[in-house]
């Protein structure tokens, strides 16, 4: 039989895992994960029912900020393993059925970048200083940073350079993150030219896409002007990347990305590129996966919303709105290595609201309630049309580490802050493979990068495997079901429900997600899956979901 040449657009419906490589699976031992534990658990992810891995960066780096701070873009990072471990990998996971997506990290490199290492030795006004974003201080001496914005990790954007032998000057360098992570001139070809070049390095060995890092942060505004950063608003949590500020969501970024599309389609397969890019609102959101640039967009506004059914349909109205009229797919996720796990944002006083970390002086979840919220949860997200990014660990139930002690934290946001902002080290535990084995069978030497907390146990895979009614029984049910009814391909349809209740149905699959507290009644149709071991087929009771068979 011939062999089909009609696309697939496989990712405008795929299930993607994000994978920490740090975290996942530790092959030697030594307290960090490796890309070869990630290619012996290939099976489990095979299992789970995913399309997918996206892996967190394992390029060269000196691990400032857990490898988003990159010093060589074509080689791995030892500790990770080496590019033969990771060609190997990317064989086993398309041999397997699996793609693989790549993270890309373009907005800064590591201060240990050759570049930046030349750029400190060259004097200003010099090719070297403009890969970056160099510039005079103000002040009778320059001693003042050049303007007053702030890093997303705390305290100025700006540090000054060393002291170098035979220069009286020292100008600032300008860096949105830590101050080792200085960031690129995209109006300088030459570094338009150099990722361009690294792209066609990774795809040559046949990665399938690219998750692009702060996608909404190349390109900064004319002159670098002030900006005032607005408070915090409950529930606003993304106000250090308003999209009406000079660093952030500016015009000329789409240039890049139409260059980076043209690439990828000279490539076979079906290569894509995904965008992290907190931007509001959705049409905003929507111009970086216009036909001719990304294929999809992270939906953080999903991740942001309260446990609230209205404020769902509202989000997911205005996405599926805003991303049909670019013919794009709305990409649903709710939670990654940057944000409290959505179980335990699901069970504070305040349902879904995301706080900077959550630390042992802090309000602590109710953990129960947080992994109910957390299953019927899913039962929307994999109901929806789209695509889906899942974090590691979330289909096991995993909470985040909300007591871990000061002295293990690693995240720069914690440091800059002088403890302020406990910062991101709480959702990137590593994994629980055995209730039984040292480091929760992560290794079998005991040692993990950050501590493992004693709840853990009970979330182990091979504890979950012996239970039909556990999370990750869950997980590989409805992902089953998405897979076999289509429905990422499908469309939406609202049911007009309850208060506190959404219902739509999505092609054969009606999908019905009680919020509130109090029992409500269920449409005819036969169950396919439920959040909770229903007493009564008629009856919803609160914090629950249920997939069934349309009769429509």
């Amino acid at each position: 039989m011939p062999v089909s040449t009609k696309p697939s657009f496989w990712w405008r419906h795929a299930v993607i895992y994000q994978i920490y490589p740090r975290s996942f699976a530790d092959s030697n031992g030594d307290g960090i994960g490796d890309l070869p534990g990630i290619a012996t658990h290939l099976p489990y992810l095979v299992k789970l029912g995913v399309d997918a891995i996206w892996l967190s960066p394992c390029f060269r780096s000196p691990q400032i900020d857990a490898g988003y701070d990159v010093s060589d873009y074509r080689d791995i990072d030892p500790i990770f393993g080496t590019r033969a471990d990771f060609e190997h990998l990317i064989s086993e996971a398309h041999g397997a059925g699996l793609r693989v997506i790549a993270d890309l990290v373009p907005n800064h490199t590591s201060d240990q970048h050759p570049w930046f290492q030349q750029a400190l030795l060259s004097p200003p006004g010099s090719p070297e200083r403009a890969r970056y974003i160099f510039r005079d201080g103000k002040g009778k001496h320059g001693e003042l940073p050049p303007n007053n914005w702030k890093s997303v990790f705390g305290g100025i954007a700006w540090t000054k350079e060393p002291e170098r032998a035979g220069s009286a000057s020292r100008q600032w360098y300008l860096h949105l993150f830590d101050s080792r992570q200085p960031d690129l001139n995209w109006d300088n070809p030459e570094v338009r030219a150099e990722f361009e070049d690294i792209l066609r390095f990774w795809l040559d060995r046949g990665v399938d896409g690219f998750r692009i890092d702060v996608a909404h942060g190349l390109i900064k505004g004319k002159g670098l002007p002030d900006f005032q950063v607005r408070a915090t608003m409950v529930g606003d949590h993304d106000d250090k990347t308003p999209s009406d500020a000079p660093m952030w969501d500016r015009e000329g970024i789409h240039d890049i990305y139409r260059s980076w599309r043209s690439i990828l389609n000279t490539y076979p397969d079906e290569r894509m590129l995904v965008a992290e890019a907190w931007v509001k609102p959705q049409e905003r959101l929507a111009r970086y996966v216009r036909s001719d640039e990304m294929h999809q967009a992270f939906n953080f506004d999903y991740l942001l919303t309260l446990w609230n059914a209205q404020a769902y349909r509202d989000v997911i109205d205005t996405s599926i709105q805003a991303m049909n009229a670019v013919g794009a797919p709305a990409t649903w996720v709710m939670s990654n290595h940057d944000t409290v796990r959505h179980v335990t944002r699901l069970g504070l006083s305040i349902p879904g609201t995301r706080p900077p970390g959550i630390g042992e002086n802090d309000e602590q979840p109710d953990e129960e309630l947080g992994l109910r919220r957390a299953r019927a949860a899913i039962f929307m997200t994999l109901g929806l049309p789209g695509s889906v990014t899942l974090y590691q660990g979330e289909e096991l139930g995993l909470p985040e580490h909300t007591t871990m002690e000061a002295r293990f934290r690693q995240d720069p946001a914690f440091f800059r802050t002088e403890g302020k902002e406990i910062g991101r080290d709480g959702c990137r535990i590593p994994f629980p493979w055995k209730a039984d084995a040292p480091a929760l069978g992560f290794n079998t030497t005991g040692k993990t990068w950050l501590p493992q907390p004693k709840s853990y146990k009970r979330y182990a895979v091979d504890q979950e495997e012996k239970n039909s009614d556990s999370t990750l029984a869950l997980y590989r049910q409805l992902l089953k079901i998405r897979k076999e009814r289509g429905l990422g391909d499908g469309a939406l349809q609202w049911h007009e429900s309850m208060e506190d209740v959404l219902d739509f149905e999505n092609g054969s699959v009606r999908v019905v997600i009680n919020f509130g507290t109090e029992e409500v009644p269920l449409p005819q149709g036969t169950i396919m899956a439920s959040s909770l071991d229903l007493d009564q087929t008629k009856i919803l009771p609160g914090n629950s979901a249920v997939w069934l068979e349309n009769v429509d």
